[in-house]
């Protein structure tokens, strides 16, 4: 992935290139709203800094561009103030946030997955068992076993830690 700059300064190339170095990706210097359009329409990028400058001047511009920055992480901040360590900085702390974001996304998804499959087995399970209860052919109560030592068997790996799951699986 890469980061798009929208600044209009004197070496924003240099200053470019040094956050390229330091993060170890492409960075793409777009010098108004037209180039930084068109780079967006090209390719995603992780983050689109937008000059603080750009944004004062014309908020629409810098609105037009964040609305189509698509997943990209929208930054403002001032190149004539900010140097490309401070930059680094702030793209830095923003990726680390996103990733911490995601991160506790994914366990929460995951979460709520967990819960209502333990919620649908013990159904299953409770339902073939009373099933199991009552006078049933032969064949059928055979292929209800079935199900209801399946449900058990699922609800005791659901039941085990994550991490003995992952072991298991491997």
């Amino acid at each position: 992935m890469s980061i798009l700059m929208v600044t209009g300064i004197e070496g924003a190339r240099n200053c470019a290139d040094v956050m390229s170095a330091q993060l170890g990706m492409d960075v793409e210097v777009a010098e108004g709203r037209k180039t930084a359009l068109a780079a967006l329409r090209r390719r995603e990028f992780l983050a689109v800094v937008v000059d603080e400058s750009v944004a004062d001047c014309d908020p629409a511009t810098a609105e037009t561009i964040w609305s189509h920055a698509g997943l990209a992480i929208p930054m403002q901040i001032s190149f004539a103030v900010s140097g490309a360590a401070r930059l680094i900085r702030e793209i830095r702390a923003a990726l680390q946030r996103r990733e911490r974001e995601q991160m506790l996304a994914r366990r929460a998804a995951a979460a709520a997955i967990e819960a209502e499959l333990k919620t649908t087995v013990a159904g299953l399970l409770l339902n073939s068992q009373l099933a199991l209860s009552g006078d049933l052919p032969a064949a059928v109560a055979g292929r209800l076993k079935i199900v209801a030592d399946l449900a058990g068997s699922l609800r005791q790996q659901l039941s085990a830690p994550i991490e003995a799951r992952g072991n298991a699986a491997a």
